[in-house]
């Protein structure tokens, strides 16, 4: 043990926690930044997204921007497994297929599915613990989806 690992043994580690919006909204900023970067576009095409959806909603964009400031900083700070585990752990039931689909579909949307990518929808349906034939066919439904 060196004599940093001492000290970083005595700072205490906060736990992340987020909310059921923030958890399902930090696991599609997790499928954009997947690829080691985040584009503009990308980041539209999430904000639309999300906007579209019944739980976000009433969400005004300085809610919005607030809750991808907040996301965006822990993904900096602590890591983007870090982000993975607190947004997994904190989704609720009901949210872990559609946040499956929407992330799936913020993968193929641009034709082509990294590594990183892959294994994230990996990560994510076996954590979220989606049935091996629902997660198959919600990629099959999204690569339509996406065809053209």
């Amino acid at each position: 043990m060196g004599l940093f690992d001492k000290l970083r043994g005595n700072v205490q580690k906060t736990e992340t926690t987020l909310g059921p919006a923030e958890a399902f909204a930090a696991i599609a900023l997790i499928a954009v930044a997947s690829d080691g970067y985040i584009t503009d576009t990308e980041c539209q095409a999430l904000s639309t997204t999300l906007a579209r959806m019944q739980l976000f909603r009433s969400y005004p964009n300085d809610v919005m921007r607030r809750m991808f400031d907040k996301l965006l900083s822990i993904l900096q700070r602590e890591g983007l497994e870090v982000l993975f585990n607190a947004a997994t752990a904190a989704l609720p039931h009901d949210l872990k297929e559609t946040a499956f689909a929407v992330t799936t579909d913020i993968v193929l949307a641009d034709g082509q599915v990294t590594s990183e990518e892959e294994k994230l929808l990996n990560d994510l349906y076996r954590v979220l613990e989606i049935p091996e034939d629902l997660a198959v066919k919600i990629i099959d439904v999204m690569l339509i989806k996406n065809k053209g």
